[in-house]
């Protein structure tokens, strides 16, 4: 099921320089390209305050397919905590990836119909981002639909009066090498992740991203929502730098046909 839906990353990948071949028998580098291996030596040399690059979704080394899946659908290995208005939600959730995967054709996911996947979300596509650096936010590029993400450096608060969106109100700050991101204001038309998890507009999401070596990040998610899920949970992800990238066009429109359904 996540293979099929995600031959069109590994395919824009043949064209980009160090990609991996969709055709290995690896199925983690049919997925968005590279392996994370925990253990490998990366370059020596780099600035931990530099965040600035593009990067892509990495894999845990030597997983399976069924983990794999785990890993490009939802936050954690497992469901999180729900409370009963989240669990009566995700009953209704029909996702096309994880362990409740349905055929594309039969999936009630908004992301399907073109809707922006939002934060955390987005991070699951398999496609990369670009971050870039200026004196007063870091804003993320993605790939997957043009989507842009402005996080203030700048020292300001949340506004107390922010209309609700997809990707929020993000404020960051650096805490020794950690680069921290604190971000509220969501409205609830999204899923949490690719597996079905709902949430309301009390999430609040706190991510902490480390440059662990010059072409590895490390992004560290504190998920809290008191409406969905009855406490906190944490999750990581990792990312591969690929200077040699440049961002590609990847419309959701575009994909209509392939993944069967009607915009």
């Amino acid at each position: 099921m996540v293979l099929a839906l995600e031959l069109p990353c590994a395919a824009l990948a043949q064209n980009r320089p160090g990609s991996a071949n969709p055709q290995t028998k690896n199925p983690s580098a049919a997925i968005g390209g590279g392996v994370y291996s925990a253990l490998g030596p990366g370059p020596a040399n780099f600035d931990a305050h530099d965040l600035s690059g593009i990067w892509n979704m990495s894999f845990p080394q030597n997983a399976t397919q069924a983990e794999l899946e785990v890993y490009v659908s939802q936050f954690g290995k497992g469901d999180p905590p729900m409370t009963p208005w989240s669990k009566e939600r995700f009953d209704k959730t029909k996702p096309a990836f994880g362990p409740r995967g349905v055929l594309v054709a039969q999936t009630n996911d908004p992301a399907f119909q073109c809707f922006p996947p939002g934060v955390p979300r987005i991070y699951l596509h398999p496609f990369p981002m670009q971050i870039v650096e200026t004196p007063k936010e870091l804003i993320m590029v993605f790939e997957y639909d043009h989507s842009v993400r402005h996080i203030y450096t700048d020292g300001r608060q949340h506004p107390p009066d922010f209309t609700p969106a997809y990707m929020g109100d993000s404020i960051g700050h650096w805490d020794g090498d950690t680069f921290v991101i604190d971000t509220v204001g969501f409205n609830d038309k999204t899923w949490l992740d690719r597996a079905g998890h709902p949430h309301s507009d009390r999430l609040h999401v706190t991510e902490r991203l480390r440059r662990i070596a010059a072409d590895r990040l490390q992004i560290d998610f504190t998920i809290e929502d008191p409406v969905a899920y009855a406490r906190p949970f944490t999750s990581s992800m990792f990312f591969r730098g690929h200077p040699d990238w440049s961002l590609m066009e990847q419309v959701c429109e575009d994909n209509a046909d392939f993944l069967s359904f009607e915009h």
